[in-house]
């Protein structure tokens, strides 16, 4: 009886032994992967020759360029400003919509965020 549970106690060891053998032999192979990744990265990141390759490509004129990025910019601060607001943050939502109104005064967003600034500030005005 002794020698079964002397054996029962050898087999969990190993098993004990084993399990961490492999798992450390994981968490190295994905400290190296990771480090792979961020050495790629920053090659990726640092390289000379592709800000030279990206300068000689033929550019966009910023006349077309500019109203795609707008829109994406204008999008953005517009919905930051709603979620503000939704969020009871009424006083950021007034700033983002603010900051939205500054830079794109013409934007189809415009009367929008001037609408939302409005009922934001009854809401302050309220509290």
């Amino acid at each position: 009886m002794k020698a079964i549970i002397w054996l029962l106690v050898f087999g969990i060891l190993a098993g004990l032994a084993y399990w961490i053998w492999v798992s450390r032999r994981r968490w190295e192979e994905r400290k190296r992967a990771s480090e792979e990744r961020f050495a790629s990265f920053m090659a990726q990141t640092m390289k000379p020759a592709a800000k030279e390759a990206a300068a000689a490509a033929p550019t966009v004129p910023a006349a077309l360029a500019a109203p795609a990025a707008d829109a994406g910019a204008q999008k953005l601060l517009f919905d930051a400003a709603a979620k503000a607001g939704e969020a009871g943050e009424a006083a950021l939502s007034i700033q983002l919509y603010a900051r939205l109104i500054v830079r794109f005064p013409d934007s189809a967003l415009a009367p929008q965020a001037r609408a939302a600034v409005e009922a934001q500030k009854a809401r302050l005005a309220r509290r």
